[in-house]
């Protein structure tokens, strides 16, 4: 069954349109109220990199290059400086557009699955959230790198005409992806799979709109490629899962910013030989000296009891950056204001919400036949895999929220319209349950952490 996206019943009121946008819009002005007044907010780990090699490449005088982080958000911000000025703020003011465009993007998309309503309601999850507005007012590559992927999947989804125009531009946005950030690294050939097509006769494969996607993706990456083989000997981007995987190994709180092993254990593996290769080969030497230490079951334990809690922390990065005790992993990064416990609050329950809506509807979901649920199922248990192991900062969250607040939309307008529900989700009252289990573990991931860690005790 096809949901209905023309009836008037699945249609959005103007007035839910316009007071989205006015919510939208005071949030932001919010975010950036507390950004800059009383001070400039800090700028927090690798933003300070990003923001420094994009000053570098102002200058004529770029850093060198270290292979650990993809260049794509140092050559936006650059950018970004060239076209406006070099101020932080002319970075947000693009970002905040991007990030607008990631919901209407989120909308179209997920009206390939559910009707408008749901649509409507996922991108409204999504864009009002402090934590995941605040993104934007940032320097990390999280909302450049989700406006491409976003944008390769409307253009292969929902669209229709010139397949092979669309698969090229697609492909070129997701290699743009593989330069902001390396998630895709091991996930790009998924989006092969839209490729496969179903007819009378089985399935075919549209082959040159397939070649068509691989030569955007090429086009994108082959100048960093190049880059990299002149430098290290072989077409590299970016490679930091090792150093990731040997930090995630080492973590032991359950939240951000808590005896953090990540920056010295980046200077000391940056040290610790001049080229990618021979500092990823004495990685993996100290990897298997620990696994051989603890014990293969003993490390992996370790890492689901630590990294999944860190991953849906209600602690968000915008959380995490307010003033606070040092104890329970603030950094206080922005200054004092009257509105940071009201964004706090908003914060922790905006993440709740969409954590609790989002677990009832993956549990319910039927439409699982469908080629969009079929990429989103796929891209959410890579992701949960990669970050079993690796070292986790709750924003990397982040990149699920489109798919997390899609489902947890569905739900929202599948309770509020019973009848709607038969559509989209699966009734039953042992699915209710597993729903309500899911949300239970989702809701323990995000709060629990700090009970356990007794942090600030």
């Amino acid at each position: 069954m096809r949901p209905a996206h023309g009836t008037a019943q699945s249609r959005v009121r103007p007035a839910w349109l316009w007071a989205t946008g006015m919510a939208w819009a005071l949030l932001n002005l919010a975010l950036l109220w507390i950004y800059y007044a009383p001070a400039s907010k800090i700028l927090v780990g690798d933003e300070f990199d990003y923001n420094q090699r994009a000053l570098a490449l102002l200058a004529g005088k770029p850093m060198p290059e270290l292979f650990i982080w993809p260049p794509g958000q140092a050559w936006f911000i650059a950018l970004v400086y060239r076209v406006f000025c070099a101020h932080v703020l002319a970075v947000q003011l693009v970002q905040i557009a991007a990030l607008a465009l990631c919901a209407i993007l989120l909308v179209r998309l997920w009206k390939t699955l559910d009707d408008g309503r749901a649509a409507f309601a996922a991108g409204v999850l999504f864009l009002l959230n402090p934590s995941t507005l605040a993104h934007a007012h940032w320097l990390w590559p999280e909302v450049t790198h989700l406006a491409c992927l976003l944008g390769a999947l409307a253009l292969l989804l929902t669209l229709h005409g010139r397949p092979r125009l669309r698969a090229f531009l697609a492909g070129l946005l997701v290699g743009l992806c593989l330069l902001f950030k390396s998630l895709l690294g091991g996930f790009w050939p998924v989006f092969l799979l839209f490729f496969l097509r179903r007819g009378e006769r089985g399935f075919s494969f549209a082959w040159m709109a397939a070649l068509a996607f691989v030569a955007g993706l090429l086009l994108a990456v082959s100048p960093a490629l190049w880059k990299g083989q002149l430098e290290t000997g072989r077409p590299l981007i970016a490679d930091s899962s090792l150093y990731n995987l040997e930090v995630g190994i080492r973590d032991r709180s359950r939240s951000d910013y808590i005896d953090e092993a990540g920056l010295p254990a980046l200077t000391a593996f940056l040290e610790s030989a001049p080229t990618p290769q021979q500092r990823n080969a004495m990685a993996l030497d100290r990897i298997r000296s620990v696994v051989a230490e603890r014990g293969i079951v003993s490390v992996i334990a370790e890492q689901l009891g630590t990294q999944y809690f860190r991953l849906f922390n209600a602690k968000t990065l915008l959380v995490s950056q307010l003033p606070g005790p040092a104890c329970a992993g603030r950094l206080g990064a922005y200054g004092q204001s009257a509105l940071a416990t009201p964004m706090t609050a908003l914060a922790y329950l905006t993440h709740s919400v969409t954590l609790v809506l989002g677990a009832f509807g993956i549990v319910l979901w039927r439409r699982w036949q469908r080629p969009l649920a079929v990429f989103v199922g796929l891209f959410l248990v890579y992701q949960l895999l990669l970050y079993a192991g690796l070292h986790v900062m709750q924003r990397y969250l982040f990149q699920m929220l489109p798919v997390l607040c899609g489902f947890a939309g569905s739900f929202l307008v599948a309770a509020i319209r019973r009848e709607h529900a038969f559509a989209v989700l699966v009734q039953g009252p042992w699915r209710i349950a597993l729903g309500a289990v899911l949300a239970l573990v989702l809701l323990g991931l995000a709060w629990l952490g700090p009970v356990l860690d007794a942090n600030c005790a």
